[in-house]
C-alpha cells in the first residue's frame, strides 16, 4: 500500500513522468529525459536501468551533440495502439506499437454519404484485416485514436453538426468503435490530430506554439499551445474556416456569409475552374497541374494562398504561434500557394508576430490525421500496466 509522500509513491511518480516522457516522444536519451521531467541525470540512469530490468523499456547507443548517448524507447512488444481517420473521401488505418514503430497501415475510399454504421463497420474491418496480416497480438492493443471531419462536444463525445459526414451528425463514434474493438477509444476531429501528427511524427517536432491548418472539402486548425493541443471548453477551438472575409460574400454551410471556407475549401474553389478544364477535378489534379505550369490553376492556388494568409494573420495576432503546418493536398503546391499565404500575412499581421512565424508544408501528407490518431493514443492511454509489470519484475531502488 502506498502512503502519498512516501518514498515509494515518489518512486512511482518519478517512474510515472519517465515512462510517459518517453512514450510521447518515441525516443529520448537520458539527458533530454532530465530535461523534459526535471529530474535529476542519477535519478533518471536509475530508473531506466529499473524500467530496463523489467523489460518496459529499451536502451541503445546514439550520438547527441557528437558525444556518444544512450537512447530509450519503450519496449516494441509493451503493447500495441490502433489509428483510425475518417475523411471526406477515404478511410486510413495504422498499427503501431509504443516504440514509435508503425507496423501496418493502409487506406481505401469511403462513401461520404455512408452512415455512421456502415463506416465504422469499415473501419472494424480494416482494424482487424491490419492485426491479422501483421501478426500482431490483438489482446496487447492499450487503446484506439479516432479521427473525424467535424467538431466534437468535449463533454458528450458526439458529432456535432456537420455538411461534410452529414450521416455521422449526433453520433458518438467513440463509444460506437469502442463497442465494436472492445477497447477504449479517443476521438477528435481531424485537424487536431494533423497537428499531433506533425507535432509528435512530423515537421513540428520540438515546436511549441504551432498551427497545423488543412483545407480540403472543409478548412480547420489545430492549436498546439505550449506543446498540448487547446481544444477549447466546447471542443471548437480552431474554426478558423468561419472567420468572416466579406459579409456579401457568399453563404457559408455555416450560415453566414464571406467565411474562409467559402473562397478556399475545394467544394467552392474547384467549381471556377469547371468552366475551363472541364467537370471532375480534385484538388490533387488542380496542384498537379499548376505545378506543371497552368496558368488558371496557379492563379486559383495564389488566391487561395492569400485568403489562407489572412486567417492565419489572424491567428498570429491573436496567439502568436511560432510556426503554421500546412496540411492537405494543397501542401504540395509549395511554394505556389505559400508564397501568397506569407504575402498576406506579412500585409495584416503585426509585424514583431509576423516576423517570428514560419510557414511549413506538412511533412506527413495525407498520413498526418492517422499517426495523430497513433498519438492521441499514445497519449491518452495509462502507464499502470506498463509499470506494474515494471515493478514485479525488479526491486525499485529508491530515489
Amino acid at each position: 500500500m502506498e502512503t502519498p509522500g512516501s518514498q515509494s509513491s515518489l518512486h512511482r511518480a518519478n517512474l510515472e513522468r519517465v515512462v510517459r516522457a518517453v512514450r510521447m516522444a518515441g525516443s529520448l536519451t537520458q539527458a533530454e529525459i532530465a530535461r523534459t521531467t526535471g529530474l535529476s541525470a542519477a535519478t533518471v540512469s536509475n530508473i531506466v536501468r529499473e524500467l530496463k530490468d523489467g523489460g518496459t523499456v529499451e536502451v541503445t547507443p546514439t550520438s547527441a551533440g557528437g558525444r556518444r548517448a544512450r537512447s530509450v524507447s519503450l519496449s516494441g512488444d509493451a503493447g500495441l495502439v490502433v489509428g483510425v481517420d475518417f475523411g471526406h473521401t477515404h478511410l486510413r488505418v495504422a498499427i503501431g506499437n509504443l516504440a514509435h514503430q508503425v507496423l501496418a497501415e493502409e487506406a481505401e475510399p469511403l462513401d461520404v454519404d455512408a452512415s455512421a454504421a456502415q463506416g465504422l463497420d469499415r473501419a472494424q474491418e480494416l482494424v482487424n484485416r491490419l492485426i491479422d496480416g501483421s501478426g500482431s497480438d490483438r489482446s496487447k492493443i492499450a487503446g484506439v485514436g479516432l479521427g473525424v471531419p467535424g467538431p466534437i462536444d468535449v463533454e458528450s463525445g458526439t458529432l456535432g453538426s456537420t455538411a461534410i459526414l452529414p450521416g455521422w451528425s449526433g453520433t458518438n463514434p467513440a463509444e460506437e468503435l469502442k463497442a465494436r474493438l472492445g477497447v477504449p477509444v479517443y476521438v477528435d476531429n481531424d485537424a487536431n490530430l494533423g497537428a499531433l501528427g506533425e507535432l509528435v511524427w512530423g515537421g513540428g517536432r520540438g515546436v511549441k506554439d504551432l498551427a497545423y491548418i488543412k483545407v480540403a472539402s472543409g478548412v480547420g486548425a489545430g492549436l498546439v499551445i505550449n506543446g498540448r493541443i487547446y481544444r477549447g471548453p466546447g471542443g471548437t477551438a480552431g474554426e478558423i474556416g468561419h472567420i468572416t472575409l466579406d459579409e456579401s460574400g457568399p453563404v457559408c454551410r455555416c450560415g453566414n456569409r464571406g467565411c474562409l471556407e467559402t473562397f478556399t475549401a475545394a467544394r467552392y474553389v474547384l467549381p471556377l475552374l469547371e468552366p475551363s478544364h472541364g467537370p471532375g477535378l480534385t484538388m490533387e489534379k488542380v496542384v498537379r497541374l499548376a505545378r506543371e505550369g497552368d496558368p488558371g490553376c496557379r492563379r486559383v492556388i495564389a488566391d487561395v494562398g492569400r485568403h489562407i494568409g489572412s486567417g492565419v494573420a489572424n491567428l498570429c495576432n491573436l496567439l502568436n504561434p511560432s510556426c503554421v503546418v500546412l496540411g492537405g493536398d494543397l501542401a504540395e503546391s509549395g511554394e505556389l500557394v505559400l508564397g501568397p499565404i506569407r504575402e498576406s500575412v506579412s500585409r495584416y499581421a503585426i509585424p514583431s508576430a509576423a516576423r517570428q512565424l514560419s510557414v511549413l508544408p506538412g511533412s506527413l501528407g495525407g498520413r498526418a490525421e492517422v499517426l495523430g490518431a497513433l498519438a492521441l493514443a499514445l497519449s491518452e492511454m495509462g502507464d499502470s500496466t506498463l509499470l506494474d509489470g515494471t515493478l514485479t519484475a525488479a526491486t525499485p531502488a529508491f530515489t
